[in-house]
């Protein structure tokens, strides 16, 4: 799997004008799933997003869980993250899960950073999503499991 982070002060996400998930400060996870993925890595993906020290104070997400007011984080499926351009110039999206596969994958994800105790909103998987942020720092991470 592999995850954009951006630390936010604020995020959000449109699909036909409605507002589908939005989180104050935290983390906007742009997620995606590549054909190799499996158990192993959502359960990765989750632990690196919920317990990297990626916030302002140098603390994690997971260090939050309880506080009246905890970083919560934003879930966006994001297929064209496992875009390649090494050919042409027509990326090539072929290394990226079919929706089928992904789409549980990154539900799964999402799932155990709720069972973690994180707050969890997400866009809606394979729609035409608009997602708002303001970056945080800035600061933006890429994660692989």
């Amino acid at each position: 799997m592999r995850a954009v982070l951006q630390r936010v002060q604020r995020a959000s996400v449109i699909v036909d004008g409605l507002v589908v998930g939005e989180i104050g400060p935290g983390v906007l996870a742009l997620v995606a799933a590549t054909h190799h993925d499996g158990d192993i890595d959502v359960a990765t993906m989750a632990r690196k997003i919920a317990e990297l020290r990626i916030l302002a104070d140098d603390t994690s997400i997971q260090e939050h869980v309880g506080e009246d007011a905890p970083p919560a984080v934003l879930i966006v499926s994001q297929f064209t993250l496992y875009g390649t351009t090494k050919k042409g110039r027509r990326p090539s999206w072929s290394a990226a899960s079919p929706g089928p596969i992904a789409e549980p994958m990154v539900d799964a994800v999402a799932q155990a950073l709720r069972n973690r105790g994180i707050a969890v909103a997400t866009g809606i998987f394979g729609a035409q999503m608009n997602v708002a942020l303001i970056n945080d720092g800035p600061f933006t991470l890429i994660v692989d499991t």
